[in-house]
């Protein structure tokens, strides 16, 4: 398979395409992939739960975070429609 051009804004370009192969979304692989050019692969995994566990979040507050980054139809799902697709982003 031909690779994918990810374009310049994507940092560690391997990592996308290993991401992308693996069936990550492209956003979700342009985060990864920046975040670890950042810092560095084997401190990405080790970076998360600040956030919180989403069960503990509000409606209101899970929509937001959906409205974020972009989930569509978030305004007419429920609390575990809004905490699956934000652990599926």
């Amino acid at each position: 398979m031909p690779k994918r051009d990810p374009g310049p804004s994507v940092k560690d370009k391997e990592l996308y395409e290993k991401l992308r192969d693996e069936g990550s979304s492209k956003e979700k692989s342009a985060r990864i992939a920046n975040a670890a050019a950042n810092t560095s692969r084997k401190s990405v995994g080790r970076t998360g739960g600040k956030a919180g566990d989403y069960d503990d979040w509000t409606v209101e507050k899970l929509r937001k975070r959906a409205a974020e980054i972009g989930i569509e139809g978030r305004s007419s799902m429920r609390k575990g429609d809004l905490i699956k697709a934000l652990r599926s982003h």
